[in-house]
């Protein structure tokens, strides 16, 4: 190892599409410095998403569950990092407790945005200058550089890396094949209903496509299950619920399978965009002005009404209607998916 390799620990997110969008930050810290060793520090779940990141050495539990303080733990894991000699650590996480790991650790060099009074904890703290840095990948990817960017950094695609045996595994487990085209379906939204376009409308764009050839895979977690069978309620063999069937490792393997795919703005969202498939991408309450899915404009549809009150970023619509989502049509998601098949 050269003396000037630097050595990354990074403090992931806890959501699995802003773990998909720090991908880019580790694409770019491997741009600017090619020998960098890049460790995350992420939830036990993600640590499957983080070994198809070719960027990442290692991924990290810290053994904490989201919004769990635990110092003890984290002074714990932080003091038996120090023998790895990390040179630089980059907090991505807004919060105090976050930045205990890499302060235990006595990494020289700890960068992060001002937040929760981090002052010892955070020593490069920068200030989050949100005209410049609109997007959340943007504010991720500019940790790379420099403090106080006067202009927004590039920001390479995250690309997820595909496991076509364990593919080949699922399909036999499943009982899928690729006899006719798919499209995935994900309607889960886990900030809350003002993010989710009706499952009613769902169903009814699943029905259409089935009309057009094509076949549906439902996919989410458990608590997505019961909206997978409402989709799938039209009792039509090419319409698969696998919500709660799968890991979410299995997930990124099965979304690389799909000609289209259509979501809400959610964390399956920024996977779908990672393993380059086509996305659909349903804002309500949300703007994709903030979360764009991270491809080409070739590979995606923006269906975006922005009315009046959006975005207002709200769990619940605040006036009652929820328009926003509601007067998006399966039509119009409808043409989009078919206009190249």
């Amino acid at each position: 190892m050269s003396e000037k390799q630097r050595r990354y620990l990074i403090i992931g997110p806890s959501w699995i599409g802003d773990m998909v969008m720090a991908q880019s930050l580790f694409i770019t810290l491997k741009q600017k410095y090619a020998d960098c060793i890049i460790d995350v520090i992420a939830p036990q779940w993600s640590l499957p998403v983080l070994k198809r990141m070719p960027e990442v050495h290692e991924g990290i539990s810290a053994d904490v569950g989201h919004g769990e303080f635990s110092f003890f733990k984290r002074r714990k894991l932080g003091l038996t990092l120090r023998s790895r000699q990390y040179t630089h650590a980059i907090v991505i996480p807004r919060s105090w407790k976050s930045a205990l790991i890499p302060f235990f650790a006595s990494i020289p060099i700890r960068t992060g945005y001002r937040g929760e009074l981090r002052y010892g904890l955070i020593n490069d703290i920068r200030e989050l200058n949100k005209e410049v840095l609109k997007q959340t990948v943007q504010r991720y990817v500019a940790h790379a550089y420099e403090n106080n960017l006067q202009s927004a950094p590039d920001i390479p695609y995250p690309v997820l890396q595909i496991d076509h045996k364990n593919q080949a595994k699922l399909f036999e487990k499943l009982g899928l094949d690729l006899k006719k085209p798919v499209v995935c379906m994900m309607p889960g939204a886990e900030y809350g209903p003002a993010k989710q376009w009706p499952i009613g409308y769902y169903a009814k764009l699943a029905k259409a496509l089935i009309g057009e050839s094509w076949q549906v895979w439902v996919l989410g977690s458990k608590k997505d299950a019961v909206a997978g069978d409402e989709i799938a309620g039209y009792a039509n063999t090419e319409i698969y619920n696998l919500c709660g069937k799968t890991q979410l490792v299995d997930t990124v393997d099965l979304l690389a399978c799909a000609k289209s795919v259509v979501s809400n703005d959610s964390g399956l969202m920024h996977v779908a965009a990672a393993v380059g498939v086509e996305v659909n991408v349903i804002y309500g309450s949300s703007t994709p002005d903030y979360t764009p899915p991270l491809t080409s404009n070739e590979n995606k549809n923006i269906f975006y009404l922005g009315l009046d009150c959006s975005p207002c970023f709200k769990r619940v619509c605040p006036l009652g209607h929820t328009n926003c989502l509601n007067y998006i049509r399966h039509k119009d998601v409808l043409e989009k998916i078919c206009r190249h098949n």
